[in-house]
């Protein structure tokens, strides 16, 4: 019988976890809420552009001119 939260995975990630999860001693369904638990946690990855954006202005140009 296939699992429904494996339906249409490659082949290899179901046999994948059936290998993973006993050597951790813990039940695919376990394995799979840990899965997704952690899937939706994780912060999202920002883009360069969005990590700059989000700085604040802390001067002008000159503020950080070189000192010869």
């Amino acid at each position: 019988m296939a699992d429904p939260l494996t339906r249409g995975l490659d082949k290899e990630v179901p046999r994948t976890l059936g290998t993973r999860v006993p050597a951790q001693g813990s039940s695919v369904d376990a394995e799979h809420h840990t899965i997704f638990q952690e899937a939706v946690t994780k912060p999202r990855r920002r883009s360069l552009a969005e990590v700059l954006a989000s700085m604040p202005n802390v001067g002008t140009d000159a503020d950080f001119e070189r000192v010869q």
